[in-house]
This record gives C-alpha cells, structure tokens and sequence, in this order.
C-alpha cells in the first residue's frame, strides 16, 4: 500500500519583531557595545619611549611559567610589565606564550588498535 504525500498548512510563524523577540534581538546587539565599553584604554602620551615593546613581550610571555610560580613567592615580580607601549607588547606577550612558550608543547598522541579476533555465529 503507498500512501501518498500530503502537504499541511501550520500556522504561520510569530513575527520575531514583536514580544520576546525583539528584547532579545535588542540585547545581543547591546552586549557587545556594553562589553566594548569596558575595555581599557591608554593614551598615546603616556608611554615612555623606553617602555617594553614587543620583543620584551615576546621575551615575558616565554618565561611566564617561571615568573608566575617566583610571583606567588616574591610581591615584587610581575609576569606582565606595566606600563608597557601596547598593542606590540601584547601581541608579543601572546606569541611568547603560545608560540614560543606552554602553548608550544606538543602533546603525546597514542594511537590505540583493538582487533577483535572472534567467528560470528549465524542468527536465525
């Protein structure tokens, strides 16, 4: 017996401008104007000329593990350097840690084979 194919009408669908929608609509696109706000800013002046810059970025983010473990014991190590001139040494600082640093390990990849060596029985 084939059975044939019906279509069905649902009911249309609630407009998404109108009741709940819209305030969630609302706060996905203030969320990231708010978050935004909260980021920190630093003039251009404020930055000595000898500030660290990147290769000092890239140099901290490389040894951070050590200067994290001396800053629980010493108050006066850091394992970032403030004031700094920004936007390098940052980019510096993650390349140092990632690249260069922890984040660089590789991890140990095992490769694991089961053979199953067993007859199959016929089931009726």
């Amino acid at each position: 017996m084939k059975r044939a194919l019906t279509l069905r009408r649902f009911a249309p669908l609630p407009s998404p401008v109108r009741g709940r929608g819209a305030g969630v609509r609302g706060l996905v696109l203030l969320l990231p104007i708010m978050l935004g706000a909260c980021a920190a800013t630093q003039q251009a002046d404020a930055v000595a000329p000898q500030a660290p810059g990147f290769l000092l970025g890239l140099w901290h983010g490389f040894i951070f593990p050590v200067a994290w473990v001396v800053s629980l014991f010493l108050p006066k190590v850091a394992v970032y350097a403030v004031p700094n001139n920004g936007g390098w040494y940052d980019f510096g600082y993650f390349l140092g840690i990632v690249v260069f640093g922890v984040g660089a390990r590789k991890s140990h990849v095992v490769y694991r084979d089961n053979v199953i060596n067993a007859r199959a029985r016929r089931v009726e």
